[in-house]
């Protein structure tokens, strides 16, 4: 069953930005010199050939130093990707499926970011994949990596996926016909929510270790808000033979906030070779 709900939140045929403000600056300059200024301090560099990242998606204040570990090193491939896919959780809509857009762009305070709707029309074929916009609307998990794929990439073709209630296999199925060469996958999850710091620390140790041997049967939701688009793509990358390998770890309470109740974010790039 479907539970969609609430007004449309697009312009036409674009669908705006709905946390600009909020989790990251709404003004354009800011927003450039933010993302730019993360992106500098990124020290990590895998040592295969990339070609899916984890990142994190909360507030830039929080989780912006961890995403940026995932995204600095995809400056290597500027003029070798030509499509992205970007897949995260839903948060706020319930549906059955796998949500692809009807509109024809993603608006950011940096511009628009095109939808490939060669490859929408594509997974419109496939069971498990719905056509609706209502998941995407008021959805963060999606909206705060674009930024930083457009500082990097430009306006490239994207491809967004919003997961409601879908088996691992069926969402791998979608990455599945979508991973080619010249396509990077950007997987959003956060790890552990609201534990102490220690607490947070040891789960996220077992989920990280997890995620780097490609157990996918070992990650749930208690392990991380993403833990569906996680395991599909750990599904998908096995079948591959690619690796995973680790950029970052941390949580709130080692960037922006207090100790008590903490979220936990991970870095990491899928790497071939």
């Amino acid at each position: 069953m479907t539970f969609f709900g609430g007004k449309h939140k697009e312009n036409g045929s674009l669908r705006l930005p709905a946390v600009a403000g909020s989790f990251y600056p709404g003004d354009p300059e800011v927003l450039r010199e933010t993302v730019a200024g993360l992106l500098a301090q990124a020290q990590a560099a895998p040592r295969g050939d990339i070609r899916a990242v984890i990142a994190p998606h909360a507030g830039y204040i929080y989780s912006g130093p961890v995403a940026a570990q995932a995204f600095a090193p995809l400056q290597a491939l500027r003029g070798r990707v030509r499509r992205l896919v970007v897949i995260g959780p839903s948060h706020f809509v319930a549906f059955r499926g796998i949500a692809v857009p009807r509109v024809r762009a993603f608006r950011t305070p940096l511009g628009d970011m095109p939808v490939d709707a060669q490859a929408i029309a594509r997974l419109a074929a496939l069971p498990q994949v719905v056509e609706a916009d209502e998941p995407h609307e008021g959805e963060h998990a999606l909206e705060v990596e674009l930024p930083f794929l457009q500082a990097l990439f430009g306006p490239l073709p994207i491809v967004p996926l919003v997961v409601g209630r879908a088996s691992a296999e069926e969402v791998a199925q979608v990455l599945d016909a979508l991973w080619d060469t010249d396509t990077l996958i950007v997987v959003s999850s956060d790890l552990s929510h609201y534990l102490d710091y220690e607490s947070a620390c040891l789960r996220d140790a077992r989920t990280a270790a997890a995620i780097e041997r490609l157990d996918e049967a070992a990650i749930g939701p208690e392990d991380a808000c993403g833990a569906l688009p996680l395991r599909a793509l750990l599904r998908a990358a096995r079948r591959r033979g690619y690796a995973v390998e680790r950029l970052d770890l941390r949580n709130s309470g080692d960037t922006a906030g207090d100790r008590n109740r903490v979220v936990g974010y991970g870095a990491w790039a899928v790497t071939a070779g």
